[in-house]
């Protein structure tokens, strides 16, 4: 006899705008509470310094998730200049201080440094594993951490303010780019010091501010007396992580084997071709993640929203 889950089956994606000073694990645990949720996970860990776009995944859209994840992503940031600090960021101890605080001309001719694919060293307080352990973690325990260069890609750096001490910068990139040590870098390459003071999240995939909404929304929401409804219309669907696969419909019939792990035959002249996956949806609804082998659909992750 198969355990009951225990809470409700809600599927779909919540796109939070996160407040700052929450960690993303916290602001899961909220949004999974809230929609009284079987499963929830989020796309893209932000650190509690900073705001903004956290996708968060409910049901079966936690099977989506790596589609979000890899996503270009897009940053406000600020950096304060002539300090750096143990984190990158204002919430560490301070190690060196006194630097001067370079010209916007000075900082525009550094950027084009920083764009394309460039080796990146991440903050030793990162998510980042080593030996097993995080980067963070072991940092605590006043371990010498030593995190390796790697890839990363940036699209779009430029400056669009500046005040004082402080500039004003936004970046479009990649999977896997720390922000704060994008700071620390351009600091050391300006001959001073740089930290991140203000850091916000603009987009992750297809997700941008006009889909956010905040924590206090969610909980006016859970507090209402339509409360599931109410929640509803505030999750994207399932397939909004999918927007870079093509879609296929199938029947009902197709749906049921699909979901029971069993092939599908591509019939007719005009059936589908394409490589790599697809999703598959019938009457609306996400059936499964599949790839089109030797004449048939194959399911390679079903999604079951009963």
């Amino acid at each position: 006899m198969s355990r009951k889950k225990r809470g409700n089956p809600v599927h779909g994606w919540l796109v939070l705008d996160k407040p700052s000073g929450m960690t993303s694990t916290a602001a899961v645990g909220a949004i999974k509470r809230l929609y009284n949720a079987q499963k929830a996970g989020h796309a893209g860990t932000l650190d509690p310094l900073a705001t903004g776009i956290l996708p968060i995944a409910l049901g079966e859209a936690t099977k989506t998730v790596p589609y979000i994840v890899d996503g270009a992503k897009s940053y406000r940031f600020t950096v304060r200049w002539g300090i750096e600090t143990d984190t990158d960021d204002s919430e560490g101890q301070v190690t060196a201080s006194g630097g001067r605080v370079p010209s916007a001309d000075e900082i525009v001719e550094v950027l084009p440094r920083f764009m394309g694919e460039i080796l990146q060293r991440p903050p030793r307080y990162s998510a980042v594993k080593i030996d097993g352990e995080r980067a963070y973690d072991l940092a605590r325990e006043g371990a010498t951490v030593e995190i390796a260069e790697r890839p990363v890609v940036i699209d779009r750096l430029e400056i669009v303010g500046t005040t004082g001490d402080e500039t004003v910068l936004e970046a479009d990139c990649g999977k896997g780019t720390y922000v704060r040590a994008l700071a620390r870098d351009l600091g050391r390459t300006l001959g001073t010091y740089g930290h991140v003071t203000k850091l916000r999240r603009l987009e992750v995939g297809p997700f941008d501010e006009q889909d956010a909404v905040t924590l206090a929304e969610v909980t006016e929401a859970a507090g209402r007396p339509d409360a599931a409804r109410e929640l509803r219309t505030l999750l994207k669907p399932l397939e909004s992580a999918l927007t870079d696969l093509i879609g296929l419909s199938v029947s009902r019939e197709d749906a049921l084997r699909l979901r029971r792990g069993n092939n599908v035959l591509l019939r007719g002249r005009d059936a589908p071709i394409f490589e790599g996956l697809a999703y598959a949806t019938s009457m609306g609804d996400p059936v499964a993640l599949v790839s089109a082998e030797h004449g048939y659909l194959v399911p390679k992750r079903v999604f079951m929203l009963g």
